[in-house]
């Protein structure tokens, strides 16, 4: 079992973490301790920056380097981004459980890291939750600026030993970045990141030499299903977003009646991405694609996290975290994909 990962930007407030935003420091954390002790603070060990990474870099560099005809082996460090009404005990609990379920073990993912911004954590919270939602994005674009420059350095590092070696085989895998970075964004985590990928590709300047994501997972996102459409503006946020990523995938159900709710409260009538999927799948960037789950979360309760309490929408989800080729998974038959192997 790999450590647990944590980083927030929620204020301390009487030995815990509070509701309240933290808009000048991030906190880290790390804990050892099983699924069901994680969503106790006593339980995670707080860390700098730099002992944070370092424990991350520790971590990655027990990860096998991969041959390239293997690709879709290769570990991921993942980010967890959970949604909204969650408080942080809530969302400890859920990265545990989908840590336990996708990432632990010799085939597992890899490794997560559960981001944890200050949700009230109160289903009458939906608003000021979405303001600190946008408020938190600056922290997480810096976040994948630093990771850019060192996918940047790593990359350079890679073709100056692939000239003096001559070959590819011989050369030294200590310059070779043998994870591939992903997110699992969860509701209005999605929004999070929609902000989170605009204002880091403007600082980046739209970048062009790596992608900052290989596979960004949209669950039940609670964003407008038109983000992602081609005739939108080059600056817009759905064109930066796809300009970062290698591929975006969308799991969406017309089920899912709170971000029915959602779109009734606040956004005048426009579909979430997350209930009726892409509003045109015909028009939007060739990287983005969509998978609708209601086959394999008909009946599991709670229809909005229903992809976690799903064994077949996990399998989904692992499917696509592996970089399994959409109409792969499309042609496969959802139903038909084995659930993913509880460690």
């Amino acid at each position: 079992m790999t450590q647990a990962f944590m980083i927030t930007n929620r204020k301390l407030a009487d030995g815990d973490l509070s509701y309240l935003p933290d808009l000048r420091n991030l906190r880290f954390y790390v804990s050892d301790k099983k699924r069901d002790k994680l969503a106790m603070l006593s339980n995670w060990a707080s860390k700098t920056r730099e002992e944070f990474v370092a424990l991350l870099l520790e971590q990655t560099a027990l990860f096998p380097a991969i041959p390239e005809d293997q690709n879709r082996q290769q570990k991921h460090v993942s980010l967890f981004i959970h949604g909204y009404n969650n408080s942080w005990q809530e969302a400890a609990k859920r990265y545990g459980q989908i840590k336990a379920d996708l990432y632990d073990g010799a085939d597992g993912l890899g490794l997560p890291i559960l981001f944890t911004w200050p949700s009230d954590g109160n289903a009458a919270g939906y608003l000021p939750d979405r303001e600190d939602a946008r408020m938190s994005a600056p922290q997480i674009a810096d976040l994948f600026v630093t990771l850019h420059d060192h996918l940047i350095t790593m990359q350079r590092a890679a073709a100056i030993n692939k000239l003096r070696n001559g070959s590819e085989e011989g050369r030294d895998q200590t310059s070779l970045c043998t994870a591939k970075i992903s997110v699992i964004a969860h509701s209005m985590g999605n929004y999070v990141m929609q902000n989170a990928l605009a204002i880091a590709s403007k600082k980046l300047n739209n970048p062009q030499l790596v992608s900052l994501i290989h596979q960004l997972v949209m669950v039940a996102a609670d964003v407008d299903n038109d983000l992602f459409q081609r005739d939108k503006p080059g600056d817009s946020d759905g064109a930066l977003m796809a300009n970062v990523c290698y591929r975006i995938s969308a799991l969406y159900t017309g089920l899912d009646q709170v971000l029915g709710a959602s779109a009734g409260l606040k956004h005048f009538g426009t579909r979430r991405l997350g209930r009726s999927g892409l509003a045109d799948p015909t028009g939007v960037w060739d990287n983005v694609c969509e998978f609708d789950v209601t086959a394999l979360v008909q009946g599991v309760p709670g229809t909005h996290s229903a992809v976690f309490e799903s064994p077949s929408a996990m399998a989904l989800l692992q499917s696509v975290l592996r970089g399994t080729d959409r109409k792969v998974i499309v042609d496969s038959g959802a139903l038909g994909l084995a659930a993913p192997t509880k460690r």
